[in-house]
């Protein structure tokens, strides 16, 4: 019986010991895993070590843009990672990369091939292991099973990955003591059109690269030995996700083909007792981070922290910040990794935005600044934002890509299941605004009204105000005064400064962050436009721009930024109505989000800054669309299956074993009327549910002949959601009214506490 079948799951769940992993070990006790760290990666230092000087200054010339990679080069490099590769074990290769479906993508080659000469007439073949530069720098995946976007006809199946040389190689174990060399890559159509995330976030990059250069030799010119050279932009991503035994999750329909519970009511007791943030983390979730770790450190991921989330079973863990294009690659190899030593361990790890309504969902905060090769934050305030110039600058220009391209940005996040987490009052909500905290917003009022800047006004002592902020007093003898961030974390807000950094909450646990960032990177290049045209203005014809033509241009942008800025709640009713007034977009569904990619303004600029085509962003929006209507379709066919084959025939079983035991019980002699009384109450949900169910299948016959993407993707979230939730409802009151014994789906309560 399905529910035995449950109940087994639920036992076996209980009785699972911690797989037991062996750390490495020097002079006896556990390796330090800064020595280990990066130990699978060819790295810079690898490179240098094991390449011929020339070849290397030549490589790193390339890094700068500033030479282009020939095959003398190519095949040194080749032949060096190859024996770096194989010496670890390594018998394929591949080109790693993010095509357009939130996944990572690889084609495994080997090394192997066969050589033929000839003696004395005779063929000779010889098996060897090659791998030459062109076979490095890029390969030919069938590009016409990946999305598009309309972009290419099936027929038209070449594309090309190329190697991404920012990205170092690296190597991941396979089976029976094997690995693989990793070459992560950008992947591009016949055309040169990007078919990836990785191509479009490399140009974001770069363009936001030249602009704050250009600015930064305006505003503060040095000489060649201390001139700026480099600006990149760095990120950290908070990854949040829900572990759960892999037993019970194999017994549920819907976690397995959509991610998600579609139906299950929760447990009396779930998060509401505040218990299970950063609380002790179970057993076997903390032996399954440990390994996680242990192979991340290996592939140079610097975990920072691991945690217990709010949600039961939730968890999260965060790295070191690192150059966005790296820390993206880093990003999906946690997650992959994540993904396989879970299964080690018998658990599953759910990366869906929301898997279990009614409990928090998860998402993937990023944590996004600017720096220099000089080791400047560029967002960092310094002890006196209100003269950090400098800081004002790029603070403004960040405030007015977001002002600027705010509902672009809340596409870039948008998806079918990231829309059950978004103004959930766990997660930001649809509309974009950013927060700055109250001695920021104190600092850029009293910079537009002209007056000395009044710390008493927002909450701060002059005497106080010191670089991290301000300084509490405990008001414990023994306890040492502590140091008071400059901003409060405004946790309801989607884009919120968090000391020195920007952070974007809005995005969702289970996408890439290349697309939310690549977008985050073009509005603010964008500002960076306008600025830079007023800097130059103000300057005229003056080598540099002085204090006062900085203040000029900051003024101004303080003033056009202002609505951007909140710092309240954004969870309540009052900033619906305000946001409304300031003309911010309040989108709350993922097809409305869409169609903010190609809004006019929203076009010209990522045109102008040369991220993406007319044809990529086109393709973009229809391969966004695409999906949704596929994600919600998989859901309503699931959700029909598990209501007609799981829960309707439990639900009969059990109105049978009522009608039976009523029939028993006059027949006897004895009151029926508990069970009469029972039966009754159900029979209406079955009814109900039955018909609603039926509803479903029949509109889904019907979505089967729309042939317009856009038409389908609206009527799946008009109707086709509208109708589910209907249906749920019914099934969970059916889950809480027939016997447990007779239900077969493993409940909320089983779900989150047998880890």
């Amino acid at each position: 019986m399905a529910h035995q079948a449950r109940i087994n799951s639920v036992v076996e769940s209980l009785t699972k010991a911690p797989r037991k992993v062996d750390f490495p070990q020097k002079n006896g006790h556990v390796q330090p895993i800064s020595e280990i760290f990066g130990q699978n990666v060819f790295s810079r230092n690898e490179m240098s070590k094991m390449l011929p000087k020339p070849v290397y200054k030549t490589f790193v010339q390339t890094l700068k843009g500033n030479h282009t990679m020939d095959k003398v080069t190519a095949d040194a490099i080749a032949h060096a990672v190859k024996v770096w590769a194989i010496e670890r074990g390594a018998t394929h290769f591949t080109h790693w990369f993010q095509p357009l479906n939130d996944c990572t993508a690889e084609k495994h080659d080997a090394f192997l091939t066969l050589k033929s000469s000839f003696v004395d007439g005779s063929e000779v073949v010889t098996a060897i292991d090659t791998f030459s530069g062109s076979q490095l720098l890029q390969s030919e995946p069938d590009a016409s099973s990946f999305p598009s976007g309309g972009m290419r006809s099936t027929f038209e199946a070449r594309g090309y990955t190329v190697w991404d040389t920012k990205s170092p190689m690296f190597i991941q174990e396979g089976p029976h003591g094997t690995s693989i060399l990793y070459i992560p890559s950008v992947f591009i159509s016949y055309n040169g059109e990007a078919l990836d995330e990785k191509s479009v976030l490399l140009r974001s990059a770069e363009v936001l690269e030249r602009l704050a250069l250009e600015v930064l030799n305006i505003i503060e010119p040095k000489d060649a030995e201390n001139r700026t050279e480099l600006v990149y932009t760095t990120l950290g991503t908070e990854q949040e996700y829900f572990l759960i035994d892999r037993s019970l999750y194999t017994l549920r329909p819907d976690l397995k083909i959509t991610g998600r519970t579609l139906l299950g009511g929760l447990p009396p007791r779930h998060q509401q007792l505040e218990d299970h943030y950063f609380g002790k983390i179970p057993t076997r979730v903390l032996s399954a981070i440990s390994e996680c770790e242990l192979e991340l450190a290996k592939l140079g991921v610097p975990i920072k922290t691991r945690h217990n989330e709010v949600a039961p079973a939730q968890f999260e863990v965060a790295p070191i910040f690192e150059e966005a294009l790296l820390a993206v690659d880093h990003n999906l190899l946690t997650m992959d990794v994540l993904h396989r030593v879970a299964h080690r361990h018998k658990l599953k790890v759910l990366f869906h935005e929301k898997p279990f309504r009614g409990v928090n969902g998860s998402g993937k905060h990023c944590n996004w600044s600017l720096s220099t090769d000089k080791g400047d934050n560029l967002l960092d305030p310094s002890a006196a934002p209100e003269t950090n110039y400098r800081f004002l600058i790029f603070l403004l220009a960040t405030l007015k890509g977001v002002n600027d391209h705010g509902d672009l940005l809340r596409a870039g996040v948008a998806s079918a299941s990231n829309d059950h987490r978004l103004g959930a009052h766990e997660a930001p909500p649809g509309i974009i605004s950013a927060f700055l905290g109250s001695q920021l917003t104190e600092v850029l009022d009293a910079i537009e009204e002209n007056r000395p800047v009044n710390y008493g006004a927002a909450g701060l002592e002059l005497q106080h105000v010191r670089v991290k902020g301000t300084v509490l007093d405990l008001k414990v003898a023994n306890l040492p005064p502590i140091s008071r961030d400059l901003t409060d974390r405004n946790r309801t807000s989607p884009f919120a400064f968090t000391g020195n950094k920007f952070e974007f909450r809005a995005v969702g646990s289970k996408q890439s962050p290349s697309f939310p960032v690549t977008l985050l990177n073009s509005a603010v290049a964008k500002a960076l436009t306008e600025i830079l045209a007023d800097l130059k203005a103000e300057k005229g014809d003056k080598p540099v721009a002085s204090v006062e033509d900085q203040l000029v241009v900051i003024r101004k942008y303080i003033k056009l930024t202002k609505d951007i800025r909140y710092e309240g709640d954004n969870y309540s009713d009052e900033w619906v109505q305000e946001a409304a007034k300031r003309g911010l977009a309040n989108i709350t569904k993922s097809p409305d989000a869409f169609l903010r990619l190609l809004r006019k303004g929203n076009t010209d600029m990522l045109k102008d800054m040369g991220v993406f085509s007319d044809v990529e962003l086109n393709s973009r929006y229809h391969i966004l669309v695409e999906k949704y209507a596929k994600d919600i379709t998989i859901e309503a066919q699931t959700m029909i299956t598990m209501v007609i084959q799981q829960v309707l025939p439990a639900a009969y079983q059990y109105r049978r074993d009522l009608a039976e035991a009523a029939s028993f019980m006059k027949n006897i002699g004895v009151e029926a009327s508990p069970e009469i009384d029972l039966l009754n109450e159900l029979t209406p949900i079955v009814a109900n549910l039955q018909k609603d169910i039926t509803s479903l299948k029949y509109l889904m016959v019907e979505l089967i002949q729309v042939q317009d993407i856009v038409q389908l993707a609206d009527k799946c979230c008009n109707l086709v959601i509208p109708k589910m939730e209907i249906i749920r409802e019914y099934a969970d009151k059916l889950e809480r009214n027939v016997a447990d014994k007779l239900w077969p789906l493993p409940k909320y309560t089983e779900l989150f506490l047998n880890i």
